[in-house]
């Protein structure tokens, strides 16, 4: 039988640390699309990334894979982790608040486990995993509060596009676990993400975009540009290709469901914002739903209850 990716306490420190560097992506590229399009946000930020990275390629002394497969790999793993996604969620961002968009963006899990279910042997769905993604999804939605939801109500299409990505990012999280079997390693994996993605956004932005015909935007624009690429792109995608490798699709999805307990506990110690009952209930639902899925604690304690 074969088993079942787990993750240490290296894995879940590193999702935690994952979750407050894709948090800061909602707020970044919302701050870009004040002022460019969405395809040049996209293009922007995984061409400064692929950059960045082959820098840190260089400059660690790792070689760039040559092979053919690994990079038709490449290329399917940027259509997508990065080139369906991205355009989806700062598209439906142009209609919807950030913290909307992170909401939907929470469901990953679920099509994470209905993905590696029907395509891996070893990532069944199971009664712990679904129930473990409902508590956290229910943690998510009383963590955000309402506030997410204000105005006159969110365009259907945005909504949409949101969980398009989602579905997205389910499929790209059993697609990308090829690169441990061809030995790939993380960073290299995401720099050759990264490059495929340049490559195959930029005819998009010549076509669509015309960027020649944009206004020179405002250098708190171009600040959140660089932010998105380096911070929230190159290092995270380092990140998420190690956890990928040792937990698997599911586990590495649940960073989806950290990323707003993140913005609140930022806001709360960086910002002085109040935590309310609401946002430890939410907090705590997500913990549990988390356990739940890990699956460990659980196990421990039917065998203690055996003996």
């Amino acid at each position: 039988m074969t088993k079942a990716p787990q993750m240490g306490l290296l894995e879940w420190s590193l999702l935690l640390f994952l979750s407050i560097l894709w948090g800061g992506s909602f707020f970044f590229s919302k701050v870009a699309l004040a002022e460019l399009p969405p395809f040049t946000v996209v293009l922007g930020r995984v061409a400064i990334a692929a950059l960045a990275l082959y820098f840190y390629l260089r400059a660690t002394g790792r070689g760039i894979p040559g092979d053919g497969k690994v990079w038709l790999a490449f290329f399917g793993m940027g259509l997508l982790n990065n080139i369906v996604p991205f355009s989806l969620i700062f598209w439906g961002q142009t209609a919807i608040a950030s913290g909307l968009a992170s909401i939907l963006n929470a469901t990953t899990p679920i099509f994470s486990i209905l993905v590696a279910h029907r395509l891996t042997a070893d990532e069944k769905m199971t009664p712990q995993k679904i129930a473990g993604v409902l508590l956290g999804l229910l943690g998510v939605v009383i963590l955000m509060g309402g506030g997410a939801f204000a105005g006159n109500g969110p365009p259907l299409w945005a909504l949409l596009a949101c969980l398009g990505a989602a579905l997205s990012y389910g499929f790209a999280g059993t697609f990308g676990r090829r690169f441990r079997r061809m030995g790939v390693a993380p960073a290299v994996s995401a720099f050759g993400q990264t490059s495929a993605s340049t490559m195959m956004m930029l005819p998009i932005v010549v076509l669509v975009d015309t960027p020649w015909r944009l206004a020179t935007p405002h250098l708190v624009t171009i600040g959140a540009l660089l932010a998105l690429a380096l911070i929230s792109t190159a290092l995270a995608y380092i990140i998420f290709f190690h956890i990928l490798s040792v937990g698997g699709a599911t586990n590495s999805s649940l960073v989806t469901l950290l990323i707003p307990v993140s913005a609140i506990l930022l806001g709360s110690l960086v910002l002085g914002e109040r935590l309310s009952p609401s946002h430890f209930l939410g907090m705590a639902l997500i913990a549990l739903g988390l356990l739940s899925i890990d699956g460990r604690i659980i196990a421990m304690l039917r065998r203690a209850k055996a003996t």
